[in-house]
């Protein structure tokens, strides 16, 4: 699966998280998420996977139309 930088910046705004939140979930590096964000830096596989990992974990699904809560979710 793909994620957009408008993805990453969608589902971090619905879980309240900076870039530090993420990088720290996803053990990237802060400047690798801004350059993703940024549209500087394409993000590989294992990156995406890492992402979606966090946010999922996070409850939030991503979808091909954009970012949701995981309705199967508790809060």
């Amino acid at each position: 699966m793909l994620i957009t930088a408008d993805q990453i910046r969608a589902a971090r705004a619905l879980k309240n998280w900076s870039q530090t939140d993420l990088a720290e979930r996803t053990g990237l590096a802060v400047p690798t998420i801004a350059n993703i964000e940024l549209g500087k830096q394409i993000p590989g596989k294992n990156t995406i996977e890492k992402i979606i990992d966090a946010f999922s974990i996070g409850g939030v699904r991503i979808t091909t139309n954009g970012v949701e809560f995981d309705q199967n979710e508790i809060f």
